[in-house]
């Protein structure tokens, strides 16, 4: 027996406006929203994700956290492309091939440098 991840839940202020941060990063789509929160999805098996309101805000530096690759372009570009949705650069140093962001919660994630294949259009409607 082995077990997947179905879901992964990320705590924040405003559900909304991370959904559609993320959304637009990863090419995902928010596919359901209700009093505690909003989920994405993407076109393939990946897990969803379920951005759920609390009270409290971030205080410490993630013990868990994204790292994205481009995929149809360099580093750089994907750079620019996420910090005009709202990503900020933090104030951990990442190495020659990752550069760490934040989301506008203040998560933090990585941008890598290397590309990865996107994800295939979806066959249904997951």
């Amino acid at each position: 027996m082995t077990s997947r991840v179905g879901d992964i839940t990320i705590d924040c202020n405003d559900p909304e406006l991370m959904a559609t941060f993320w959304s637009a990063a990863l090419g995902y789509r928010i596919f359901a929203r209700d009093e505690t929160g909003v989920a994405i999805r993407g076109a393939t098996v990946s897990p969803d994700i379920l951005f759920i309101r609390v009270p409290e805000r971030k205080t410490v530096k993630s013990r868990l956290h994204f790292d994205v690759c481009p995929t149809d372009c360099g580093q750089d570009e994907e750079l620019a492309r996420l910090l005009g949705l709202g990503a900020r650069r933090s104030s951990i140093v990442g190495s020659g091939s990752w550069i760490v962001l934040e989301d506008p919660e203040g998560n933090e994630f990585c941008l890598m440098s290397k590309r990865i294949p996107a994800e295939p259009a979806p066959f249904h409607d997951a």
